[in-house]
C-alpha cells in the first residue's frame, strides 16, 4: 500500500498491518531540516510583482519542500498552503505535486467555513451579535458553508485534492469559547452540512481544533468527520477516553504532547508517544501526530526522538 492507501485505510477505521500512518499539519523546521524558509515565513507581498516564470520556480521550490518533507519524515499526507490569488492557483500546486509523486500521498488543504475563536479586537462584537441579531449570524454562517463547498466543487472538478482539514478552532485549554447550548445553534448544524458536503463529493474530512473540546465532542463526532485533530492533552483531552468513548465512529489523530517536545524531559516526551501509541492504535482508526504542529522553534531532535519510538513500537502485527 503506498502511504496514501495507507492513510485512506486508517481514516476509514479499516485494520492495517505494519507502521501506523502518521503527518503533521504543519511542519515548520524546513530551515534546521532543509536549509530553507517554510513557505509561511516567506514574504508574499512580492508574488503580485514575479515575473510568471518567478512564480513557476517559486512552485516548484514549493512542491519539491512538501515532498521532501514528506519522504524524510515518513508522512502519508501533505497539508498544502497555495500560493495567494485565485483558485487557479491553487489548482497549479496540487497538479504539480501530483506530478512529480503521482498518487503515493494524501492531498488536503483547508476547508473549514465555520465560527471559530474570534480574534481579541473582534470577541466582544462578536459575542454581542449573537444576542442581538442570532438569525443574522446564523444566515452568515449558512453563507460561509454554500461558498466552501461551491469551491469544493470546483476542487472536486479540477480532481487530485483528497479532502479538507477544518481548521476553525473552537476551544481553549479551559474549555470551548461557545457554550455547549450556543455551539449546538451557532456552529454544530453548518459544520455537519459542511461535512455532509465536503463528503457527498467524495472527499475526506478531518477537523482539527485545539483546546478542552470534552464538552462539545459529542457534538463533534455527530457531525460525522472522517477524523478528529488533535486531541489536546495539554487542555486535559485523553485519546484513552476518546477512543472508548467514539473509536468506532470516528479516527482519531495526534495526542503527542507538543508542549512537551518543546519544554518536557526526554522521558515525559517518550511517555507523551508511547501513551498515545497505545491508547490510539487498537482496532485501527489512528494516525500518529502530535497535539498541534511542529512548530517554529522546536528542536528538530525532539521531533526525531518521537519518529524513533513510533517506527519501533507504532507497528501493527
Amino acid at each position: 500500500m503506498t502511504p496514501r492507501e495507507r492513510f485512506i485505510a486508517a481514516l476509514e477505521r479499516r485494520p492495517l498491518t505494519g507502521r501506523v500512518p502518521h503527518f503533521e499539519l504543519v511542519f515548520f523546521l524546513t530551515m534546521e531540516a532543509f536549509g530553507k524558509l517554510h513557505f509561511s515565513q516567506r514574504h508574499y507581498g512580492q508574488w503580485d510583482q514575479m515575473e510568471e516564470k518567478e512564480r513557476q520556480l517559486h512552485r516548484n521550490d514549493m512542491a519539491d519542500l512538501y515532498l521532501a518533507t514528506a519522504e524524510c519524515f515518513e508522512h502519508s499526507a501533505i497539508f498544502l498552503h497555495p500560493n495567494p490569488g485565485s483558485l487557479e492557483e491553487t489548482f497549479r500546486l496540487i497538479d504539480l505535486i501530483r506530478e512529480k509523486s503521482g498518487d503515493r500521498y494524501f492531498l488536503m488543504m483547508h476547508g473549514d467555513a465555520t465560527y471559530g475563536i474570534p480574534s481579541g479586537g473582534s470577541m466582544e462584537a462578536f459575542s454581542c451579535r449573537l444576542v442581538d441579531e442570532p438569525e443574522k449570524v446564523k444566515a452568515e454562517a449558512d453563507a460561509m458553508v454554500n461558498h466552501a463547498l461551491q469551491w469544493a466543487e470546483r476542487l472536486r472538478a479540477h480532481g487530485g485534492l483528497d479532502g479538507f482539514a477544518l481548521c476553525s478552532d473552537y476551544c481553549l485549554n479551559a474549555g470551548p469559547f461557545l457554550s455547549p447550548t450556543q455551539f449546538s445553534e451557532f456552529v454544530t448544524p453548518y459544520l455537519a452540512k459542511l461535512i455532509q458536503g465536503q463528503r457527498d463529493l467524495g472527499f475526506y474530512t478531518i477537523k482539527h481544533t485545539d483546546g478542552n473540546i470534552l464538552p462539545i465532542l459529542d457534538q463533534l463526532v455527530q457531525a460525522n468527520p472522517h477524523a478528529l485533530h488533535s486531541l489536546d492533552p495539554q487542555a486535559g483531552v485523553d485519546i484513552a477516553e476518546v477512543k472508548r468513548r467514539y473509536g468506532d465512529r470516528v479516527c482519531l489523530i495526534g495526542n503527542v504532547n507538543c508542549g512537551l517536545l518543546d519544554t518536557g524531559t526526554d522521558a515525559e516526551c517518550a511517555e507523551s508517544v508511547r501513551y498515545a501509541l497505545r491508547h490510539g492504535m487498537p482496532g485501527g482508526g489512528y494516525i500518529f501526530s502530535t497535539s498541534n504542529c511542529i512548530y517554529t522553534g522546536m528542536r528538530l531532535a525532539r521531533y526525531e526522538a518521537m519518529l524513533d519510538i513510533w517506527r519501533a513500537e507504532g507497528v501493527y502485527q
